[in-house]
């Protein structure tokens, strides 16, 4: 399976993600092996240093770990350092620019909250 990869943004931080997000959805559970560095390669056709990569900066997040001679396992409170990093990013990377969009536009952060709240979702 080839997948089409965001040119924006360095495949080995979307391979890093796609773990991060199976994590997140539970299709990995803590102690739970990932797929190896020859699986990626062979499913997603991509370089195996760049899975590396990716997965080391997982391992140096506290995210994922090594059993010697196994593989690679999802750390203990693996799921809860994403969303704690997830919800930082979340934090600065939208609703940041989102407040300063507004207060370019005049609009008070109650403006805001009543968009939010207009649009209907939950």
């Amino acid at each position: 399976m080839k997948i089409n990869f965001d040119e924006g943004q360095p495949i080995f931080q979307q391979v890093a993600e796609m773990i991060e997000d199976d994590i997140l959805s539970e299709t990995y559970k803590e102690e739970d092996q990932v797929m190896s560095v020859s699986q990626f390669v062979k499913t997603f056709e991509i370089n195996p240093a760049t899975v590396v990569k990716g997965i080391n900066l997982l391992v140096m997040e506290g995210i994922l770990y090594k059993k010697r001679g196994l593989g690679m396992f999802v750390a203990k409170e693996a799921k809860e350092r994403i969303m704690n990093k997830r919800r930082k990013r979340f934090y600065t990377d939208y609703v940041m620019k989102m407040l300063d969009e507004a207060n370019k536009l005049q609009l008070t952060k109650e403006d805001v909250v009543k968009m939010i709240n207009e649009d209907g979702r939950s």
